[in-house]
This record gives C-alpha cells, structure tokens and sequence, in this order.
C-alpha cells in the first residue's frame, strides 16, 4: 500500500473528506447554542444582552453615561449608547474597517489587553460578532470624527460596505447606534419580553451607579428609565423593600487593589433565608467563585471576634457559623477586575485566586470600621446570629427524623405514600394531592409502575416566616423530605432523588392556589437545584365537564369553554364546574389530569432569581404595603377569580 492509499482509505469511509471547514460565522450559526447556550426565549434575550454589555464597557471605561434599548414593531431591537463608538479606521492586518472585523470575526474586540478597555465583561470577544451571526439583519451606526457611519450585514455578511452618510450634530458627537432583528431560522421564538429585559437593564443600572439606562417597547408605548445614584447600596435596598430590615441603610464599603476593585453593600433583615449576589464585570456570578469565598470567610471571622468583643459569646461557646452569620442578610458584591478567570463559557464562577485574599482584606476592614462606630446596630446583628445557632442545633436534631439512609429503605417512607414500582427516578413521577379524597382517587386512577401519590391534609407552614427548625417540625414537610429522599438545604443533594418528576396537584380554587404557592416557596427556599433542574411541575385538572346529549367535553379554560358552546351552542347543555378534584372519579382523574398521553403539565423553571426572590418576598413575607401594591397592580389580569 502506497503513502498515497495510507491518506485515502480510511475506517469507515472517514477521511479528509468528511472533514468540513467552517469558514466565518458559519460555525456561530450551525452551533448557535455554545454561544448564547439555547435557541429558546433565554438565547434570544442574551443577544441583547451581548450588545447591551459592549455599551456598559464604554461606561466602565468612563466614556458612557447613557444607554437606549428600544423594541420595535417587528421585534427588532436597536441599542444606542453615547461612548466612542466602534472604531472606523482601516485595519492592516486585514485590509478592512475595524468595526466590520469586530462584526464578522469572531475573538476579535477591544478587550484582550492593551489599553482599549481595563474592565470588561464581555472578555472572550465574541458576543457582537455573534448576534450579527444569528440576525437575519444587522446594521450599525458609528458616531466618530464628527461624522456618521453606516453598515449592513445579513446573517452575518457584509451587505453593505463602511460608509459616510451625514454629519454628527456636533464635532464632538460620539456613539454606537446597533438595530438587529434575530433570525427566525435560528430562534425557535422571536418575540421579546419587555419584563425580561427590563430586569437585566435594571440590574445592570444598579450595578453602575451614574449611568441611565432606558427600555423602551413600541409595540404598546411602554418605557422605564433605571438610574440609581446609590449604585449597589440601592440594588440592597430593592432586594430588601419587601422586608422588614433591622438597620434602615445597608451597609457599604468599597476598596482596591492593583487593578481589582471591591464593592459590597449588606443589609440584614428579619428573615431567615439569605439572599447574596455576586457579580465580576456586570456578569452575575451564580455559583460564586473566589470573590464569594473571600467575603463569606472575612465576615464569619470578623462577626465572630465582635461577638466575643461585646460578650454575647463566652469562652467556651463555639464559634458562630458563616450560616448563622448570614441568616437574613441580603448583600450584593460587586468586583471589578482586568482580566477574570471564569470557570466555563458560562462565566458563572470566578476563579482567580488572588481575588479571595482582596476581598477578605476590604470586607475585614470595612466590617470592622462599622461595627466600631455602630454598636447598636451591631449588637442586634450578632443577637440574631446567636439565635439562628440555637435554631440550627435544634433543626439539626428535627432533620434526623426526615433523613433516610438510601432510597430503597423502604421501611422508613411514610405510611400514607402509595410508592411506585419503578426505581429509576427518570422513570418516575410523585404526585403532591391536596386532601386524603383526592388521594385516594388518585391512588386508585395512576399507574403504579411509574406514578406516586402523597396526600397532604391541609396547608404546609409558610416557610418565608419560619426558621428551619420549625418548619422541620411541620409534618407534612418532614413526609415530603423522606419520601424525595434528597435531604434539605445545604444537605440538599440532586442525585439522590426518588422520583423525575415532582407533579403538585391541587383543586382550582383560592385554597388550591394558595396551597401550591406555600409549597413553591417551600422549594424555592429549601430545594432549590429542583426547580434549576426542571423537576417540578404543576398539574392542569380540567375547570369545566360540557354535556351534550351523548357527547362531552373536558376544557380547561374559560377561553375554551366559551369557543365549544359557541360552536355547540347553549341550548340542552350540562356545565359542571370542578372545583376540586375530590369531584372527579379516578377514572376521570387519569384521562384529564394523570395520563401523560393526554394531560398537559407546566413545568416550573427557575430563569430569574433575583425577581423569583422578589415575588415570594412579596406574597409570602410579613410586609402588607407590598402585597396590597402588588395585589392592585396584577388585579386586572385575573382569572378564574374565586369569591
């Protein structure tokens, strides 16, 4: 056999042939989801993002201070900002304007040293290159030299050549005016959440105090304006507006070192959850990282010396945990860096190493200048630490009674769970069924291979009102954490889970609402990794049974009912209204609610925290002005009202 033979005949026929080249952003649009992670409504809102982040670049450098995002008719979008604009000028290496390299070749941009931008999110350079990847078209507006230039791409190539089409109103005009409209090809929705953005842009103004941030939606006339001159000491008090806080202003203090900059604002409330948020560059940073680590280890230790300082530790008490330091806390910290490490294309963790001993550093001495000059404040801070110790001692005993040694013990389930017969959680369902009638339509309609059902009499405690030692008190709570399997809170653990799917069936009345509510907050605060992993869903029992003569029809909608006695007309018609699923036999339970051939189920997804936060806060906490404010707001869109 011949060299030549050796380069052509390959194990099953792969060879130089199958290799393909993909030259441009041809790999952008064939593998759309490594770069803004989905196709879905989250990928089409990062692409806003990824724009909207190169404006607040120029702010970080101290070269922008306004910023407009406004929706149009068709779901285009258009960011302007008033920064130095995209550079013009041609470059050498490749014969073309700087900012059509940055819009076709991807890791090309400002952020990879020199002196363009200190700071940066946007730090692997693809972001822009990217959204004119994945729009059907893309133009761009550079204000420089007193002049406006305009290009034009379409999905990503050049269609119309860098040109000079006016003069900036002043000499000194500067900005980037970016309008796309996302590729339907690509995108499996590409219509835009005015909520969704609005909550980024928000963030986003608090993260940069001075800078103003406006979203406007042509579509229905709708606009706001985020500007907050207490930068991250306002994003704390947001968090916070629907609690009742121990100290009226958070507690801020900055510092640097070299080129890292260190923000944090805190402020404690009488909860009993904690609720911190990081960022490095504007990105949220939801797993943490060093910059976390760094202030979770200064402020146990500083809170630990005051509590011995002012006595309200002995010598031979045990050191307060980081958990009970941080029991009702609600903090922001903000770092600044020049060139973050992230783990992961994601940028969700921050891993430079040297990042954990500046911030502990700055948070040492930030903490203890304040528990100096305030010791009142001070003193109700370590006294509610003290008491989360003792609630932790007495949680840790309640949690024995809940915890199992492996999920085939069956011996140790609750006695009211009819288990299934499949072990494979991703085979498996558990249904959570208000009221012991209901359960026993459900035990008797299922499938008992793959499907469980729990009946749970009345209403669980609210946990947003509880510590964990009384909420593990509560028995239907403790007959949910064994039958899951999956433990708790920080002993939460995904993979020891008993069941795919957690399924809340409840009756279609006020008390149903409010029972499904108390458990979301319950798995929101508690078990959160389930609701991140799409694990909960809720069941959809029909509203209505429509007879006619020997016909019926289950519909789940007023909408639904409306168009059937349209078509049917309203003549010799029965209408049953189910206002508990009590009223349904078992074998109308399986074919409406329980049959995965037939049902519908909403799954519960996770995609925005801080406003997740906000909500249960709201509707769940002590507060009333908040829930009365959110009450008169929402009152128009209700349906189903049961008065």
């Amino acid at each position: 056999m011949n060299n030549n033979d050796e380069n052509t005949t390959v194990c099953g026929n792969y060879g130089a042939g199958q290799i393909q080249v993909l030259e441009g952003l041809e790999a952008v649009r064939k593998r759309p989801g490594m770069y803004i992670g989905s196709t879905s409504s989250k990928g089409l809102h990062h692409l806003v993002y990824e724009v909207v982040d190169n404006s607040i670049d120029e702010a970080l450098a101290g070269y922008c201070d306004k910023v407009n995002v406004t929706i149009h008719h068709d779901n285009s979008v258009t960011v302007t900002d008033n920064g130095r604009g995209i550079p013009v000028d041609l470059m050498p290496e490749t014969g073309k304007p700087a900012v059509e390299v940055v819009l076709t070749i991807l890791h090309a941009g400002g952020k990879f040293g020199g002196e363009g931008y200190k700071v940066s999110g946007g730090l692997h350079g693809v972001g822009v290159s990217v959204v004119n990847a994945l729009s059907s078209k893309l133009d761009v507006e550079v204000r420089r030299n007193g002049k406006i230039h305009h290009i034009a791409f379409e999905r990503g190539i050049t269609t119309r050549c860098l040109t000079v089409v006016g003069a900036a109103e002043a000499a000194d005009e500067t900005g980037t005016k970016v309008t796309f409209k996302p590729d339907d090809q690509i995108f499996e929705e590409t219509v835009y959440s005015f909520d969704i953005l609005k909550q980024r842009l928000r963030e986003l103004a608090f993260l940069n105090k001075g800078i103003t941030i406006k979203l406007s939606d042509e579509r229905d006339g709708n606009s706001e304006n985020f500007y907050f001159e207490g930068g991250i000491k306002s994003f704390v008090q947001h968090l916070n507006k629907a609690k009742e806080v121990l100290h009226p202003e958070p507690i801020y203090f900055s510092g640097s070192k070299d080129t890292t900059i260190v923000e944090i604002a805190l402020q404690y409330n009488d909860s009993y959850v904690e609720n911190i948020h990081s960022f490095v560059n504007n990105i949220n940073t939801q797993e943490g990282g060093t910059h976390l680590s760094g202030f979770k280890i200064a402020l146990t230790r500083t809170a630990n010396d005051f509590a011995r300082r002012i006595n309200l530790l002995k010598e031979a008490d045990e050191n307060l945990t980081g958990e009970d330091i941080r029991e009702g806390l609600t903090g922001v910290i903000s770092v600044k860096i020049r060139e973050p490490q992230f783990e992961g294309q994601t940028k969700t963790k921050l891993g430079n190493s040297e990042v954990r001993g500046i911030v502990d550093s700055i948070v040492s001495e930030g903490l203890n200048e304040f528990f100096e000059e305030n010791p009142a404040i001070t003193k109700k801070i370590i006294e509610k630490s003290v008491l989360a110790a003792r609630a932790r001692d007495a949680a840790r005993k309640a949690r024995e009674l809940t915890r199992r040694k492996n999920a085939l013990e069956f011996s140790s389930l609750p006695g009211k769970l009819a288990d299934c017969s499949l072990k494979d959680p991703m085979q498996t369902e558990i249904y959570l069924v208000e009221g012991d009638s209901a359960g026993g339509s459900a035990k008797q309609g299922r499938d008992r291979r793959f499907q469980a059902i729990l009946p749970l009499r009345g209403k669980i405690i609210n946990v947003e009102k509880a510590r964990l030692d009384k909420i593990l008190n509560n028995e239907e709570i403790r007959t949910m954490i064994t039958a899951f399997g999956n433990g708790i809170a920080d002993e939460f653990d995904l993979d020891k889970s008993r069941y795919g799917k957690i399924i809340i069936m409840t009756d279609a009345d006020v008390d149903g609402a409010h029972i499904r509510t108390l458990l979301l907050t319950f798995f929101y605060r508690y078990m959160q990794p389930l609701l991140e992993a799409g694990r909960v869903y809720i069941a959809q029992p029909p509203l209505y049974l429509v007879k006619k003569g020997r016909e019926s029809w289950y519909l789940y909608s007023d909408d639904e009912l409306d168009t059937l006695l349209g078509r049917i007309g309203r003549d010799n018609i029965n209408v049953q209204r189910y206002k508990g699923l009590g009223e349904m036999n078992p074998e109308q339970l399986w074919e409406t609610t329980m049959n995965p051939e037939g049902r519908t189920i909403l799954q519960v997804t996770l995609e925005d925290g801080l406003k997740a936060d906000e909500i249960f806060s709201i509707l769940m906490g002590d507060k009333v002005e908040p829930r009365r404010r959110f009450i008169e707001d929402h009152a128009e869109h209700v349906r189903n009202l049961d008065i």
